[in-house]
């Protein structure tokens, strides 16, 4: 049985949770609940949870408040948050789990099953930092990514990667250090989670940083050198948007 607390200022907000936990996750008890930044600081003292339902934005003080007087943080987080796409990329970015409001029961309990198989103080504080990181370089900064493996986290800046290939579900991931990074999460979850001025999806297998391409060869689709020597074939489909992108088609 996994301790819970809830941490949002909405009572409707947290009855609800409460409920769909109740519900849908009978493996979740929720042990207490608090309205604020600061009524959660005593709660979660005293609780000690092994997971937390916390609510973004609360009067007096933020999410983000909260997490930065208890770290180092030993309890799993799921954030519950109203939409901002520029909030929820810096989620993905860390690799930390969210839940849009209203909750959507099948969302909960696929974030409920992930906290209930990684309880990891070390994972976690590294994914806190780098969400706080990328909250604080803005938009228009460079940002960092968390990796997925089957080791546990790599953390590096996006402007730092080259380029990621598709092998089978899993994707490979090349940086500026010469590293090759093998992800748990398909190419798919890559291409929509980089931002697509500077990233584009070459080929079926291949996601490219633009700023690393050298040359293009001529061909039906042509073919791509990175700086780093490695040829890539530019799918047919793609290579007038590709050519565009240069100003070359």
């Amino acid at each position: 049985m996994i301790n819970a607390v809830i941490v949002d200022d909405e009572p409707k907000n947290r009855r609800i949770l409460k409920n769909l936990l109740k519900d849908f996750c009978p493996g979740v008890k929720v042990v207490n609940e608090a309205s604020s930044a600061d009524e959660a600081y005593n709660v979660l003292q005293e609780a000690k949870p092994d997971l937390v339902f916390l609510d973004i934005e609360m009067p007096y003080g933020n999410a983000f408040d909260l997490l930065d007087k208890i770290k180092p943080v030993d309890f799993e987080i799921i954030f519950v948050t109203a939409f901002d796409e520029y909030t929820l990329r810096a989620f993905r970015y860390s690799a930390l789990d969210y839940l849009l409001k209203p909750v959507n029961i099948d969302d909960l309990k696929t974030a409920v099953e992930k906290a209930t198989s990684k309880v990891n103080l070390k994972n976690i504080n590294l994914q806190l930092n780098n969400l706080l990181f990328n909250l604080q370089k803005g938009t228009d900064s460079p940002a960092r990514i968390a990796i997925n493996s089957q080791k546990g986290l790599t953390f590096v800046s996006i402007n730092d990667i080259m380029r990621c290939e598709a092998k089978g579900n899993y994707t490979y991931i090349y940086t500026t250090d010469f590293q090759k990074h093998v992800s748990t999460k398909n190419i798919k979850a890559y291409e929509d989670m980089l931002p697509a001025n500077i990233f584009f999806r070459i080929h079926h297998s291949h996601v490219i940083n633009l700023g690393f391409v050298k040359k293009y060869h001529k061909g039906r689709g042509g073919v791509v050198e990175m700086n780093d020597g490695t040829m890539i074939e530019v799918a047919t489909r793609r290579k007038n948007e590709f050519l565009a992108l240069f100003s070359a088609k």
